[in-house]
């Protein structure tokens, strides 16, 4: 059984920093691209982050420079940093495993940046 738990999110002020992090079970982690999402609210889901299983990576514009993605095959976890955070990166941050398909979501974790 596929499980995503994502955790390190909270409220932080503008500017400020926050290290997200996922760990797997139940997949072969090291052969999945891993991709990092957030929903904000009222608005579409979308992907801002990825990693291959051989650490190629891809960002969206909205967090390039900004957020770094990187994993521990060791520990079946991909990790997101996040600095310089804005008031516009609150949403709720989803990590996916994806092997040919998604093999499945985490549940989520918030992050909210204050002003």
């Amino acid at each position: 059984q596929v499980q995503l738990v994502e955790s390190g999110g909270g409220l932080v002020q503008a500017g400020g920093s926050l290290r997200l992090s996922c760990a797997a079970s139940g997949i072969a982690f090291r052969f999945a691209t891993m991709n990092w999402h957030r929903q904000a609210p009222g608005k579409q889901r979308e992907r801002i982050a990825s990693i291959t299983s051989d650490g190629r990576f891809n960002y969206a514009d909205s967090v390039k420079g900004r957020f770094a993605i990187s994993r521990d095959n060791t520990k079946n976890t991909v990790y997101l940093q996040m600095n310089s955070l804005k008031p516009e990166d609150t949403a709720v941050y989803y990590c996916e495993a994806f092997v040919g398909g998604s093999l499945g979501w985490g549940q989520g974790t918030q992050v909210t940046v204050s002003s």
